[in-house]
């Protein structure tokens, strides 16, 4: 059955900035102080008092003083406090209300704060009344709050050391708390260990003196092998972000609670078999490969995020083979590839590109010879997918004529006509641009054979992958004037990193626009994907979510409550749902919910079971034959 706690271990709590994610007296001068002209400035003093007494730097007495006097605050406005606190008690700590339930007779809250506020909060947790340590307030006739009790203990030094000896605890004695008064527990000799909560403040005095460092609450009961709301600290997945990323997928990873490390540019493959090592979560764009050689040093790698659309660059049946699930962006910059693409084909069928460099040499050169409207012109777009698809309606709406092909059978949208061949569309467009995948099948898709098959005078774009064109033909096609504009954003071989010199052969040629793969490259677009991402590989790790997966079957799941949630994945053969509920029943394991998708390769085995259940069943599960990966959720 569940591991219990051990009646003679006691568990030690501080209340603020750890129970809670605020100082409560920072929070009281906030109530108080209304209507203070000098609020703000006595807040921030208030505010350097706390954090001199949590560093050691000032006596607690002397902080106690002085923050008392300074917030001006009445009995009255207690209660108004006590809302506040209930909304910012801390979250690891909200998402383990059961844990407090269940183990209440060994644990207290022993706090230099308040007994008037920390009581209400933390007896809805299910910790008992005698089991609160803390200082009480003394009023005056009007109920304004005007000193402290001083014959409790903890308004003095040393406080806690005091009130700790006079329990008399009989056991181990494990605290959790942010504050150098919480370490002088452990430096009486009072702890058996010191956890320093850092999921609301970091105070590096105190850590230093940590005898573990403690992210969330899941942290220390993971740690100690005690019954967590997650079946894994948060704080030990780690998370690994490479070429320039968007802040704001390393702002939701490190919201959840993630380790997150940041790597501006890409990385080759030696580098990354060396940096992917312990790395939960690998996050690239579409320089860095992520090849079998990289997959087989990444020992723990769950997930793959490529913040891209194109995912050509991870090797996603060695990914599949080892569990390891791959997401995308697949429509997150659509929009921005394809205004790029209208500007592109505006400005090269006017031969702006080769007007605008004259003026720069200081030649004026205005006449309409070579510039041309776009409304009536053939567009044949090359790929007809998301993007595609939607630069078909924006072009139409400009008054031009679509025709598109696509080896997947597409539906045209308004008025685009199909062609039955690559060969057709070329000898119809007057514009031709690319929006197909990287699969190998399309290497040198376009060529010296293909750039023949096309108009004379025709523009030409492509704004998907590099290595679809071949270049030494696209040159001859420019210079022979076969082609009379060019836009390229994406290349065979491109610079790793913003220092490195872009190298190519269609550097300088007439009426060309170069661009550094920037398709998908405006702030709403990387927002876009930033946030997008994330949200997959968050709903992967927590729930087992895989819909959009790029590699995986897709399974979207329902909420699960007061149940855990095993995880299977294995080799798509015969028997293994039967070998799962086989193990399941014979130890009487009551199923809650399941759920199964294939694929060629892989079956994803999802099973709610109730909470108690015996944990030899996890190791018969793990050692099923065919097994790739199993994990526990909740």
């Amino acid at each position: 059955m569940e591991t219990t706690v051990a009646l003679n271990k006691y568990i030690i709590i501080d209340f603020d900035s750890t129970f809670t994610k605020v100082e409560a007296m920072d929070e009281l001068g906030a109530i108080s102080l209304q209507g203070n002209a000098d609020k703000d400035k006595i807040i921030q003093e208030i505010k350097h008092i706390t954090d001199l007494g949590m560093n050691g730097e000032l006596s607690f007495t002397q902080s106690l003083e002085k923050r008392i006097e300074l917030l001006n605050a009445n009995k009255a406005q207690l209660p108004q406090l006590v809302e506040r606190l209930r909304t910012k008690v801390s979250n690891s700590f909200e998402r383990n209300r059961a844990f407090f339930m269940e183990y209440a007779d060994n644990i207290m809250i022993i706090s230099n704060g308040f007994k008037e506020f920390i009581t209400p909060i933390v007896t809805e947790f299910g910790i008992k009344e005698e089991n609160i340590f803390a200082n009480t307030f003394v009023y005056d006739e009007k109920g304004n709050i005007i000193g402290f009790d001083r014959s409790n203990r903890l308004c003095a030094n040393k406080g806690k050391v005091e009130q700790i000896k006079s329990l008399n605890l009989q056991g181990d004695i494990y605290v959790i708390g942010d504050g150098y008064t919480d370490y002088e527990i452990k430096e009486a000799g009072l702890a058996n260990k010191f956890y320093a909560f850092t999921e609301n403040v970091e105070r590096e005095r105190v850590l230093s003196k940590a005898d573990h460092i403690a992210p969330s609450l899941d942290e220390f009961l993971y740690h100690n092998k005690l019954p967590m709301s997650l079946s894994y600290p948060k704080n030990r997945i780690s998370v690994l972000l490479l070429e320039n990323i968007h802040p704001k997928a390393l702002e939701l990873f490190r919201q959840e609670g993630y380790k997150v490390d940041v790597v501006a540019g890409g990385l080759d493959e030696d580098e990354l078999c060396e940096r992917i090592k312990d790395v939960t979560v690998l996050g690239i764009r579409s320089k860095t490969q992520v090849t079998r050689k990289v997959l087989e040093s990444a020992n723990k790698l769950m997930c793959v995020g490529a913040f891209c659309i194109g995912t050509n660059q991870i090797d996603l049946n060695a990914c599949l083979e080892r569990g390891i699930v791959a997401f995308n962006a697949p429509y997150s910059n659509t929009r921005s590839v394809v205004e790029l693409a209208i500007g592109e084909i505006i400005m090269l069928i006017r031969n702006i590109p080769d007007k605008s460099n004259g003026m720069h040499k200081g030649i004026w050169d205005k006449s309409a010879k070579n510039s041309f409207e776009i409304r009536g012109k053939k567009l044949g777009i090359v790929g007809y997918g998301n993007i595609g698809a939607q630069l078909s309606v924006i072009a139409e709406a400009l008054g031009m004529e679509v025709y598109y092909y696509d080896i997947v059978e597409r539906l045209a949208l308004g008025n685009a006509k199909k062609c039955n061949s690559l060969k057709e569309l070329l000898n119809i467009a007057d514009i031709v641009t690319l929006h197909v995948d990287g699969r190998a099948s399309n290497k040198n898709l376009i060529g010296e054979k293909e750039f023949a098959q096309m108009k004379d005078g025709v523009i030409f774009l492509n704004l998907s992958r590099g290595a679809i064109v071949d270049i030494p033909a696209l040159v001859n096609a420019v210079k022979s004037k076969k082609i009379q504009g060019v836009g390229i954003d994406v290349f065979p071989y491109e610079p790793k990193t913003n220092k490195e010199e872009f190298i190519n052969e269609l550097r300088g040629l007439p009426n060309v626009i170069l661009t550094p793969h920037i398709g998908g490259s405006t702030e709403e677009a990387q927002v876009n994907i930033a946030n997008f991402v994330p949200g997959k590989i968050i709903e992967f790790i927590n729930k087992g979510n895989t819909f959009m997966s790029v590699n995986f079957p897709n399974l979207q799941l329902p909420e699960l409550t007061d149940a855990h949630r095993l995880i299977h994945i294995h080799e798509n053969v015969p028997g293994i749902l039967a070998q799962i509920n086989s193990i399941l029943a014979k130890y009487h394991i009551n199923i809650a919910g399941q759920y199964l998708k294939t694929n060629e390769k892989v079956g994803y085995v999802i099973t709610d079971i109730n909470k108690v259940y015996n944990k030899e069943v996890v190791s018969e599960l793990k050692n099923i034959p065919h097994t790739i990966k199993f994990r526990m959720l909740y």
